[in-house]
C-alpha cells in the first residue's frame, strides 16, 4: 500500500454509518495517566489505608502490579472488595481527575488543541447525532465536541442535576421543524442541532451516585463517583443504570454501523468485544488508530479482513499499517497520531 492510497481510504472511511470508539490511548496522547501510571498511583495511595479485612487481596494484587501483570487482568484475578473498591474509585478518579482538570485549562488558555477538535469537522453529521463510544471516565471528548460547536448527548438532562433520562436527553438537541420531501411530498420534520451521542459505558466523572439514583453534575459534590474500575466488579456494576443503559446504547451502535473507527483502544474491554469483535471478524471495515497495536489487536487484525491497523514504528518516526494480509511501513510521518492523521490526509 503506498501513502496516497492510505490517504483515500482513510478519507473514503468517514462516511455514511460510522460509530467512532475511543479507548485510553486518545486521553493519554493529551495528558491523561495511563494505566501504568495508574498502577503505580494505586499502590502508593492505597497501601497505606487498606483495612484489615481486604489486606491478603490487596496484597496479592499488589504484588501482581509489581511482577509487571496489567491492572485489569490482576482485579479479575483477585476482586476487590466493596471497601477497597471504593479507595480505588477514589484514588483513579485523584490521579486521573486532576490531570483532566490540567488539560481542560490548557485547552481554555489556548495553548492546546485537542485531537477530537480537530477530528470533529470531517466526521458526518445526522439528526441522531455523531455516535461515539469511549471506555473514558474523563470528559475531553465532552469538551472537545463544545470547542467545535457542536452540542453533547450524554443520555441525562440538566448539568448540575442531571438525570438520565434517554429519550429527553435526545430533544434537548431539536431546533424546531423544518419542510423536507419525504416519499416525494414536503412535510414537517423534526431539525436537529449538530451534536455527539457520547456512550459510556464505564461511567464518567461527573456521574454521581444521588439519593434517588445516579445524577450529573459539573462539579465535584460529596457523593460517590459512578465509574467502574477494570476487574470482575465492572461486570457486575455494568448492569445497573447508568451503566447498562449506555453500554445497551452503544451495543446497538456497534450492531448497526456500517463503519468503525477506534482510536486508542487494545481490545481489552469484553463489554464493548462482546458486539465489536465479530462485526470485525465478519469483514465490517474498520480503522485502529494507536500508538502501539496490544497483543489482542494484532490477533484481531490477523482474522478480520476489513480492519486497518495504523500504529507508531518503534523507537523511529514513523507509520506501520497492517492489514490482514500485508504490512506497510511509512518513515519520517505520524499518521498513528491523530492530530497528524487529520493534517496529513484529511486537511486541503
Amino acid at each position: 500500500m503506498d501513502l496516497a492510497v492510505l490517504k483515500k481510504r482513510v478519507q473514503s472511511h468517514l462516511t455514511d454509518g460510522l460509530v467512532t470508539i475511543v479507548g485510553s490511548g486518545l486521553s493519554v496522547a493529551e495528558g491523561i495517566p495511563g494505566m501504568g501510571k495508574l498502577a503505580t498511583h494505586l499502590i502508593a495511595s492505597v497501601t497505606p489505608r487498606v483495612t484489615v479485612s481486604s489486606r491478603a487481596t490487596w496484597d496479592k494484587i499488589v504484588d501482581g502490579l509489581n511482577a509487571g501483570v496489567d491492572l485489569e487482568s490482576i482485579l479479575l484475578a483477585h476482586p476487590p472488595d466493596s471497601s477497597l473498591e471504593s479507595m480505588i474509585v477514589a484514588e483513579t478518579t485523584t490521579l486521573l481527575g486532576s490531570a483532566e482538570a490540567v488539560v481542560f485549562e490548557r485547552v481554555f488558555s489556548g495553548s492546546l488543541s485537542l485531537r477530537f477538535s480537530k477530528l470533529l469537522p470531517h466526521l458526518l453529521k445526522s439528526s441522531s447525532g455523531i455516535p461515539v463510544i469511549t471506555t473514558n471516565y474523563d470528559r475531553l471528548l465532552e469538551l472537545a465536541a463544545e470547542f467545535c460547536g457542536l452540542g453533547v448527548d450524554t443520555l441525562f438532562i440538566g448539568h448540575r442535576a442531571g438525570k438520565l433520562d434517554v429519550a429527553k436527553s435526545r430533544f434537548n438537541h431539536c431546533r424546531g421543524f423544518v419542510e423536507r420531501k419525504v416519499d416525494g411530498r414536503r412535510r414537517p420534520t423534526l431539525d436537529f442541532a449538530p451534536h455527539v451521542r457520547v456512550l459510556k459505558p464505564h461511567g464518567s466523572f461527573d456521574w454521581y451516585q444521588g439519593p434517588h439514583g445516579p445524577i450529573a453534575c459539573a462539579f465535584s459534590i460529596n457523593h460517590p463517583r459512578m465509574i467502574i474500575t477494570p476487574g470482575l466488579n465492572k461486570y457486575r456494576g455494568g448492569y445497573d443504570p447508568p451503566f447498562d443503559t449506555h453500554r445497551e446504547a452503544a451495543n446497538r451502535e456497534i450492531d448497526r454501523a456500517s463503519r468503525y473507527l477506534i482510536i486508542g483502544y487494545g481490545f481489552n474491554d469484553e463489554h464493548l468485544q462482546t458486539h465489536l469483535e465479530p462485526r470485525l471478524v465478519e469483514g465490517k471495515p474498520a480503522i485502529l488508530i494507536t500508538h502501539s497495536l496490544s497483543p489482542k489487536a494484532i490477533a484481531l487484525v490477523k482474522k478480520s479482513p476489513g480492519l486497518l491497523a495504523i500504529s507508531s514504528t518503534p523507537g523511529a518516526v514513523g507509520t506501520i499499517v497492517t492489514t490482514f494480509s500485508d504490512e506497510s511501513t511509512f518513515p519520517g510521518i505520524e499518521l498513528w497520531d491523530v492530530g497528524s492523521l487529520v493534517d496529513e490526509a484529511l486537511t486541503p
